[in-house]
């Protein structure tokens, strides 16, 4: 996969996971299910971490 397509994956993933944190916030500890608890876990530090990997790799100089 080409780094120019793993930004926009990455701002995804990243949003994904922090929609999932508001959604916990507003709904309280109680009433949802344990997917939303796991994909805010897991895909907010995902895509922060795929999107940094992406901006340094587009930024380092061809040689």
């Amino acid at each position: 996969m080409s780094t120019s397509k793993l930004m926009p994956l990455g701002v995804a993933l990243f949003t994904l996971g922090v929609a999932a944190i508001v959604a916990m916030f507003i709904a309280g500890e109680q009433g949802l299910p344990a997917w939303v608890f796991a994909a805010g876990w897991l895909l907010a530090p995902a895509g922060l971490a795929l999107g940094v990997f992406s901006a340094v790799r587009n930024s380092r100089r061809r040689v």
